[in-house]
């Protein structure tokens, strides 16, 4: 490789990540998204990025990309007009659910919206047994009259889920032959293809997910990779929800693993950052234009969960099961909430001051960027306090409108309020500061973490902004701000492996499985993770395959993840695997019983094409003897009311220089706050680390 470029489409900016193989310089760009266009913003940037830094298209090694096409799709309900065919008797698997609510006690909650409307939906007859035998023969002579349904309907997808096909896919298979062959350019999803696995529902509805975002994400792909070609750069990758990348073809062909692409990127570089610095417990904290994700980091990695729901409402409900669309792969463990530098600020009916979910986005965006926003944002309240440069952002690349944001914030926010534009800027930081505050809680304390035995790293556009005061609230003493924080996540397209998950349901226990029928059945999930890599062009030596298995008490309803011995399974291993749960199940629930079998309900394989790993740094460029002197401007803090604030320029910091708070430290992508009673200090390796500190002591 030569140079790596990761490419994320965030809600306000498109960002772009350079690094150099050999150097290990770092690189950065960013345009303003263009949401009505998304792969005219990524050719944008990437435009922008390689004139920049001089790169030609025959240097590049590896380019990768985060995209939110699969994520807008649902969350507008602008998706492709899919149909689902299921067992006869099924056809409403979607609207039943799980009969669950996410609120039991919200009498005027609405369910979220059926992807595939009822009259898009069709039954055929056939049955296949809670054994996997065939109980009913498929209908040949229903499949015609169901191909003319489908051509009347225009339906630009299928997804086909029939009952137990899991167990045994013939019914699928045959199905799904007619299908493709009498539909040419129609994607045919088969649930045993996208998810041979049990949970009817939760099956059904990732196939659906597939059907409902395939075309528009194969659309988009395809523009993307022609206009690529053109450049003659190398094949597009794209980061999928695991934390791995993946070819773009991969990505068509299982839509559901890239949902949640770009949020994935920025936990998987914190993750290097704390391997790469030795921190065994990091919180990860990304505050972009539209939202602000956290997740936790223990010893270098973070946590993937089987089970998600996207859309169908508020994304800060995303941890609440019956709010959105299931699908069942692997994501990354994170909490989001709808508080970005673009969420507006307002105030409601009743006088009280709310900030979001709405957000200005790219377009208007904020009012200072002067592109027709009138309602104030985050951002706006950020650069009246002083935080942010009254002139412009992006090295000026962003005129900025302070006139504009003071006025929108006074008649907007202040004269209703009856308080003073500052106190009201100063309110909404408040506000948002408490409602990302808990996000951070939801992945620390809900899970049985104390905050105040982590480190924070901070990033995206607005993280290293608010780091200072979310660290106050939880007790956190220490911040940590990577290099080029407003492109952070870019940087984990490029410094993950290749990486896709494949799942089988075997429905055994330990007391009675035959290991040899598990190791042939891990065998065939590692020969189609094989024909992936092959397709990829990984060598052997490169090649690394994980296994788990997902094991419950029997009559339990949930599983815990258990790895599986490095080794062929024999008896000796299955006893491995049951103690493992026991333990497992010990620390997550308090107890155990190890005098009853363990039940494997299903096995999991990540087939992972390894790329050789890259440390995060940025060299100052500066000696460590000559120190940048700051300017100086004034600002506004809730303890201290207007004060001066010395003004630092990121790259004319050098290594081990201090600053002491009220400090603003200013980079192209991104602006880091050192509030009062906080210090800063320079790193070697381009972090900037803020620590708490007591003037008294010294």
């Amino acid at each position: 490789m030569a140079w790596r470029i990761g490419v994320d489409i965030g809600g306000t900016f498109t960002d772009v990540a350079l690094i150099d193989d050999v150097s290990g310089d770092i690189g950065v760009a960013k345009v303003p998204t263009t949401p009505r266009n998304l792969a005219e913003g990524v050719l944008s940037a990437l435009d922008m990025a390689m004139r920049r830094h001089g790169i030609a298209a025959a240097d590049v090694g590896l380019l990768s990309h985060a995209t939110t096409v699969v994520t807008n799709a649902i969350l507008e309900e602008k998706g492709a007009r899919a149909a689902l065919i299921t067992t006869r008797g099924f056809r409403d698997v979607l609207e039943l659910r799980r009969s669950a609510r996410a609120d039991l006690y919200d009498l005027f909650q609405d369910a979220p919206a059926t992807l595939i409307p009822r009259r898009r939906r069709f039954e055929i007859t056939e049955r296949i047994g809670a054994d996997g035998t065939i109980v009913t023969p498929l209908a040949d002579s229903e499949i015609d009259g169901l191909l003319a349904e489908l051509k009347a309907a225009r339906v630009q997808a299928v997804a086909v889920s029939l009952l137990f096909s899991f167990l045994n896919p013939r019914h699928e298979q045959r199905l799904g032959a007619r299908l493709r062959a009498a539909l040419p350019g129609v994607p045919v999803y088969l649930s045993s293809e996208v998810l041979p696995e049990i949970k009817e529902f939760e099956r059904t509805s990732t196939t659906a997910v597939c059907a409902y975002v395939g075309p528009t994400l194969a659309s988009y792909l395809e523009r993307l990779q022609g206009a690529m070609r053109a450049k003659e750069l190398p094949s597009l990758y794209v980061m999928a929800s695991n934390g791995g990348i993946l070819e773009a073809t991969e990505a068509v062909a299982m839509p559901a693993m890239v949902v949640e692409s770009g949020p994935a990127a920025g936990v998987v570089a914190a993750a290097l950052v704390a391997r790469q610095i030795g921190c065994p417990y990091l919180l990860s904290f990304d505050m972009g234009g539209t939202t602000a994700k956290a997740s936790l980091i223990r010893d270098g990695q973070y946590e993937t969960t089987p089970d998600y729901e996207v859309g169908g409402g508020a994304s800060g409900n995303r941890w609440m099961h019956g709010t959105g669309h299931p699908i069942r792969v692997p994501v990354i463990d994170l909490a989001e909430v709808s508080a970005g530098g673009g969420s507006i600020a307002w105030v409601d009916r009743a006088g009280a001051l709310r900030v979001g979910p709405k957000s200005a986005g790219a377009d208007p965006g904020p009012v200072c960027y002067g592109r027709g926003g009138t309602e104030p944002t985050v951002t706006d309240c950020n650069l009246v306090l002083g935080y942010l440069d009254k002139g412009s952002l992006l090295a000026g690349d962003l005129p900025i409108d302070h006139a504009a944001a003071m006025g929108a914030i006074t008649q907007r926010l202040a004269e209703p309020l009856r308080i003073d534009a500052r106190a009201a800027a100063a309110a909404v930081i408040d506000v948002v500061n408490h409602a990302m505050a808990e996000a951070l809680k939801i992945v620390s304390v809900q899970r049985g973490h104390d905050p105040r035995d982590f480190t924070l790293a901070a990033f995206g556009g607005a993280g290293p902004l608010h780091a200072a005061a979310l660290a106050s609230e939880l007790g956190i003493a220490r911040v940590l701000c990577p290099p080029i924080p407003g492109a952070f996540s870019a940087l984990g397209l490029v410094s993950t492996d290749l990486k896709r998950d494949y799942v089988r349901t075997v429905y055994t226990n330990t007391a009675v499985a035959d290991p040899a029928a598990l190791e042939a059945a891990f065998a065939g999930l590692e020969r189609e993770g094989a024909t992936m890599l092959d397709r990829a062009g990984v060598r052997a030596e490169r090649r690394r395959f994980e296994r788990t298995v997902d094991a419950r008490y029997e009559r339990q309803s949930y599983e815990l993840p258990i790895p599986v011995p490095p080794h062929v399974l024999d008896q000796a291993a299955l006893g491995e695997m049951a103690q493992s749960f026991h333990d497992r199940h010990r620390q997550t629930y308090g107890h155990d019983n190890r005098s009853e079998p363990v039940q494997l309900v299903s096995i999991r394989v990540t087939a992972i094409g390894v790329i050789p790993p890259l440390p995060i740094r940025q060299r100052t460029m500066v000696q460590e003897a000559v120190h940048a002197v700051p300017t100086r401007r004034q600002a506004w803090f809730r303890g201290t009311g207007e004060c001066t604030a010395a003004i630092y320029h990121r790259s004319r910091l050098a290594a081990g220089q201090m600053m002491e708070g009220p400090a603003v430290i200013e980079s192209l992508e991104s602006t880091i706050l050192v509030p009062p009673a906080w210090l800063a200090k320079m790193t070697g390796d381009g972090f900037v680390v803020l620590t708490r500190f007591d003037r008294g002591n010294g």
